[in-house]
C-alpha cells in the first residue's frame, strides 16, 4: 500500500557505527540514541537494542518507550525519557524508564513516591538552561540549582545521576566550547559541595557532535543524544554530513491518482489556504501536475525532496501534494509511484502517521 516509507535498515546501521565509532573512540562518550525521530519503529528499536556501542535508548514519549523497553533492558541498555515527566504519567515513568531528564521539584518528589511504591530507585539528569531556554533551571542561578539538588538527594527513592542541557531544539543556540564548559562547572560544584560523584554530564543531541572533530568537547561531558545524526548522518549545528553516514536511509513512496495539464497560476481571487496561509504562485504556463495521494496531515512539504530532479513540489493541501513534472524525463502515468528523501521535519510527521505503512530494506 501507498504512501510508504521504506526504512533502509542496512544504512541506518552504518550510521549507527559511523556515529558510534565518533561519540565513543574519538569522544569518549557514552552513547544515548534516540527513538522518536521514527516514532519508535520495532524494527529500528532492535536494531539499536542489539548495537554494542549503544548505551541508552531514549525517547520523548513514554509511550514509546514502553514498546521496547522490555527488549532494550534484556540487551542491557538503560531507556531514557527526554522530555520532562508530566504528573500524570509518572507512575508508567517509574515503571518502563531507567532515567528521566527533570527540572521541576514537584515532578520529582512524584517520582519519588512512586519509586517507592515500587520499592525501586528511580535515576534522574538534573537539566541546566544555557540559553536556549527551553527547560532546565537557569545556569546563572545557583542558588536554585543548589537548593534542587539538596532537596533531590534527600529523596530516599531518587538517585541524581547527572546534569544536562539541551541546545539548538528550542532557542537555536549552537553548543560551543564555552557554553558546554559552563554545564561541566555546574557538575564540578555540585560534586564539590554535596560531596559525590555524578554519572552523567550530557552535553546535547546532534548539535553537540561536531565539537567532537574539531577536538572542542570540553573535558567531563561524558554523554550525547543521537537522534538525527543516526537517522539521518546530520550534524544539526551547522547541517553538515558526518563523515561514513549517509542520507538515504528512509525514502518516502506517494501514488499518483491524477495527472493534467493544467494552468501554473489558480483563477480568481487568491485567499488563504486550508491551513490559513497565503500562497504564493509563479506563472509557469500550462504544466503538467500530477497529485500525489499524501497531504500536510502526513508529512512536510519543506522538508522533502523528490528523488527525480526534474520534478518541482509546488505545493499541498491536507491529504494532497501537488507536483509539476513538466521537465522530467520519465513519463508518468496514474499510479505511478514518486520517491522522495526527507528531511528531519518530513521523516518526524511521516513516521508517526498512521496512514503511512512501512515496509524495510534488510
Amino acid at each position: 500500500m501507498y504512501p510508504r516509507l521504506v526504512v533502509d535498515l542496512n544504512k541506518l546501521k552504518g550510521n549507527l557505527d559511523a556515529v558510534a565509532k565518533i561519540t565513543k573512540e574519538e569522544g569518549n562518550c557514552s552513547l544515548m540514541i534516540v527513538t522518536k525521530g521514527l516514532c519508535a519503529d520495532p524494527e529500528m528499536a532492535a536494531m539499536v537494542a542489539s548495537h554494542p556501542a549503544v548505551d541508552f535508548m531514549a525517547d520523548s514519549r513514554v509511550q514509546n518507550i514502553k514498546t521496547y523497553a522490555e527488549i532494550a533492558r534484556q540487551n542491557g541498555k538503560k531507556t531514557v525519557l527526554l522530555r520532562i515527566p508530566m504528573h500524570a504519567e509518572v507512575a508508567d515513568v517509574v515503571k518502563y524508564v531507567d532515567l528521566s531528564f527533570n527540572s521541576e521539584l514537584s515532578t520529582i518528589r512524584l517520582l519519588n513516591e512512586e519509586a517507592g511504591k515500587l520499592g525501586i530507585k528511580h535515576n534522574i539528569l538534573l537539566m541546566i538552561d544555557l540559553g536556549d531556554l527551553r527547560e532546565g533551571i537557569f545556569f546563572q542561578n545557583e542558588d536554585l540549582i543548589f537548593a534542587a539538588v539538596e532537596e533531590i538527594l534527600g529523596l530516599e527513592n531518587i538517585n541524581l545521576y547527572g546534569v544536562g542541557v539541551n541546545l539548538t531544539c528550542y532557542g537555536a543556540i549552537i553548543p560551543k566550547n564555552d557554553n558546554l564548559s559552563q554545564l561541566v562547572g555546574v557538575a564540578r560544584k555540585i560534586e564539590e559541595k554535596f560531596g559525590i560523584k555524578l554519572e552523567m554530564v550530557s552535553g546535547g543531541n546532534s548539535s553537540s557532535i561536531y565539537l567532537i572533530g574539531k577536538g572542542e568537547l570540553p573535558e567531563g561531558v561524558n554523554n550525547l543524544r543521537l537522534g538525527e545524526s543516526f537517522l539521518l548522518g546530520n550534524d544539526t549545528a551547522y547541517g553538515e554530513k558526518l563523515p561514513g553516514t549517509v542520507s538515504d536511509t528512509l525514502i518516502l513512496e506517494a501514488q499518483i491518482v491524477e495527472l493534467k495539464e493544467k494552468p501554473s497560476l489558480p483563477i480568481g481571487e487568491v485567499g488563504v489556504d486550508a491551513f490559513g496561509q497565503k500562497p504564493y504562485y509563479e506563472d509557469r504556463g500550462i504544466i503538467k501536475r500530477a497529485i500525489i495521494a499524501i497531504g500536510k496531515q502526513d508529512t512536510d512539504i519543506d522538508s522533502m525532496e523528490p528523488l527525480d530532479e526534474k520534478i518541482d513540489i509546488l505545493g499541498g493541501s491536507s491529504d494532497h501534494i501537488i507536483l509539476d513534472v513538466t521537465k522530467s524525463d520519465k513519463e508518468y502515468q496514474v499510479g505511478d509511484v514518486v520517491q522522495f528523501v526527507l528531511g528531519y521535519g518530513g521523516m518526524l510527521k511521516t513516521a508517526t502517521s498512521a496512514y503511512v505503512e512501512k515496509a524495510y530494506v534488510r
